[in-house]
């Protein structure tokens, strides 16, 4: 038994690894790609996408956003797992990262059910609103520009169903948001999103320590109490 989350040793890491993941070829296949890339840490771990497919599958997940693409694992791995007429929003602006995900989406006979929109990823949000599509998408993943994380989380949360989930990516930082000798931009719109959510009772939340920190947010519907 323990009261508090146990450490992860490059040991241990390993053998949660070898017990845990149930990896695709297809996502195997594009994360060791962008293993070989400069900007390689972008990447969510693959733990983590699988934890996220497992969260999709809980809620009988169709429709997910990825606002802030990369290379495209963690549209793949949902796509893994969202049905057949299951649909993807991607929002980036780098098409250099984006290409390899397409070239990886379509390996994977998945391509089809991705919507990538190249373009400032709080403007494709608000189209979407404007369009109607509020209250109807099932997951949201953000993993962008951290100053804007609090506007996209609102954003996001508009277009979520009652019962949906927004997942934010990278909420402890590296340790850095509990380190007052830290405060630099990026940290402290970090520091700004995890006060935001917490004081936020429209949604349930969890920040969980898988990864960099992922926060899990439950948009609250009419009858929660």
């Amino acid at each position: 038994m323990s009261n508090r989350t146990t450490p992860l040793t490059e040991p241990l890491y390993d053998y949660l690894l070898d017990h845990s993941l149930r990896e695709s070829e297809a996502a195997r296949a594009l994360r060791e790609e962008t293993a070989t890339l400069s900007k390689h840490n972008m990447q969510i771990a693959p733990e983590q996408g699988q934890f996220m497919q497992m969260l999709a599958r809980l809620i009988g997940a169709t429709s997910y956003i990825d606002v802030g693409v990369f290379t495209g694992y963690s549209s793949l791995v949902m796509a893994e797992v969202l049905p057949a007429n299951g649909r993807i929003l991607g929002c980036d602006l780098e098409s250099s990262w984006t290409d390899i995900a397409r070239r990886h989406w379509e390996a994977a006979g998945i391509s089809e059910r991705i919507d990538l929109v190249l373009a400032p990823a709080l403007e494709t949000l608000k189209s979407r609103i404007d369009a109607g599509e509020a209250g109807q998408w099932d997951v949201a993943f953000i993993d962008a520009d951290k100053a804007e994380y609090i506007d996209y989380y609102e954003a996001c949360l508009t277009l979520v169903r009652p019962g949906g989930l927004i997942l934010a990516d990278n909420t402890l930082w590296n340790g850095n948001v509990a380190d007052p000798a830290v405060d630099d931009e990026d940290t402290q719109a970090i520091r700004a999103f995890n006060a935001h959510v917490h004081g936020d009772d429209r949604v349930d939340l969890s920040l969980v320590p898988i990864g960099d920190g992922l926060t899990l947010l439950r948009k609250r519907g009419a009858t929660d109490s």
